[in-house]
């Protein structure tokens, strides 16, 4: 089980790789590939194709957005340093420019080359800090568990598209009992502005940790708040917070092995474990791999990546009621080659955004939308993936603009000719 978790979350191939400045050129300039989508209203545009080169390769995680609207995201391979078979993955910027889009490597990992242990492959979001700079994590670093760093802009002014940020390791995991391998999992910052986490491995059980880094007096420390064992166990998906405090997400196993939902409240100096709710099998889905979004009603929503009445995955609503959960099934989806694996967005009207990794027309995954209908859900496909220059298996969410424009990313396909299956790409839905 921990085997195939981890393969199908940071499975990479040997690539050949190009860092040249006319490499970097070519991404800048590269003519972006627009799909009109004849049943619907919206545009499917790739805003960028990876190279395996500088500007990386298969990006398995979602994107962040600012007050400007620009993009920051991660590249799991790639980049210019050469210690990493298929490259030790980037953090890239993608920022406006007029009509069009610019983008910019802001950092690629090492591996460890030249004793800098700043972590390989990283599989999750970079998060912006109230002080502007970005947070994120790595599933590889000093002795394979990962890391937890932070980025920011160099000191020199005024920069250039091109400068490489500098980093700072908050926490790098010794793949023991203070967790290992921080898959996908968004960061979250508290109040006061500590960090939480997921481990999808390490802990007193080996089976997963939730872990907080508190800073102070110039450092980081890291304290694991609770180690899965005894409920839900393998947490890949982050935690998020209710207004009370109180930390919420999913395990991919536990339970009966299907997985969970869980709680953990504070308790006197340590954390508890509430399951609110064991994923029984089949029917309600199994393998809840992506996290949590709460509602204004105190509602949560989620997904699975298989099972349902259709076979394909479902999408559901956990309702709080007299000190229980309640489960409801919103959508079960066709099989295919995988159902949602990441967490689900909701706009101002309550309508929820979404992908699938491998299920669509095509079995290459698709994005969709849910919108309630009384007590029902209807269902949008805004687009199928075709495996070919739009890209395939997108294992990340969508990120949602003021404007109402969808982007996201696809682990393989587009124009990349260096990676195997193609090096993957950053897209756009808009209305």
């Amino acid at each position: 089980m921990h085997n195939e978790s981890r393969f199908r979350s940071v499975a990479s191939h040997a690539i050949s790789r190009t860092a040249s400045s006319a490499t970097l050129l070519a991404i800048v300039s590269a003519l972006m590939l627009v799909l009109a989508l004849p049943a619907q209203a919206q545009t499917f545009t790739v805003l960028h194709n990876f190279t395996g080169g500088v500007d990386g390769a298969n990006p398995s995680a979602g994107l962040t957005i600012d007050a400007a609207g620009n993009l920051y995201g991660t590249a799991s391979n790639g980049g210019d340093r050469h210690s990493c078979a298929s490259g030790c993955g980037t953090v890239f910027r993608m920022a406006h420019r007029g009509s069009g889009w610019v983008f910019a490597p802001l950092y690629d990992f090492t591996g460890g080359s030249g004793g800098t242990y700043d972590g390989t492959t990283p599989t999750a979001r970079v998060i912006k800090g109230a002080n502007g700079t970005l947070y994120g994590t790595t599933t590889g670093g000093t002795g394979g568990a990962g890391t937890v760093f932070n980025l920011r802009p160099p000191p020199t002014f005024p920069h250039t598209p091109f400068d490489r940020w500098n980093i700072t390791i908050l926490h790098a995991f010794q793949g023991g009992s203070d967790g290992e391998f921080p898959q996908g999992g968004d960061l979250v910052f508290d109040e006061a502005g500590s960090l939480y986490g997921t481990t999808g491995f390490g802990g007193s059980g080996n089976e997963g940790t939730a872990y907080k880094l508190t800073y102070s007096h110039g450092e980081w420390t890291e304290n694991v708040i609770y180690a899965f064992q005894h409920g839900g166990f393998l947490p890949f998906s982050g935690v998020i917070f209710d207004p009370a405090g109180n930390l919420y997400g999913t395990t991919e196993g536990g339970g009966i092995g299907w997985g969970v939902v869980y709680e953990l409240l504070p308790s006197g100096s340590g954390w508890i474990e509430n399951d609110l709710y064991i994923f029984p099998g089949w029917n309600d889905g199994n393998y809840p791999t992506g996290g949590l979004i709460f509602d204004l009603s105190g509602n949560l929503y989620g997904s699975t990546t298989i099972g349902g009445s259709r076979g394909g995955g479902t999408v559901f609503k956990l309702s709080p009621s007299g000190g229980n959960w309640t489960l409801t099934v919103l959508y079960s989806f066709e099989p295919g080659g995988g159902g949602p694996a990441s967490s689900l967005v909701m706009d101002a009207a309550g309508n929820l955004f979404g992908t699938t990794s491998g299920d669509g027309t095509h079995s290459y995954g698709n994005v969709f939308k849910l919108v309630p209908s009384g007590s029902s859900w209807i269902y949008t496909d805004l687009h199928d993936f075709t495996g070919g220059l739009d890209g395939w298996n997108p294992i990340a969410g969508v990120t949602l603009d003021a404007n109402g424009n969808l982007y996201g990313t696809a682990y393989y396909g587009g124009t990349g000719s260096s990676c195997p299956l193609g090096c993957g790409v950053v897209w756009e839905i808009t209305p």
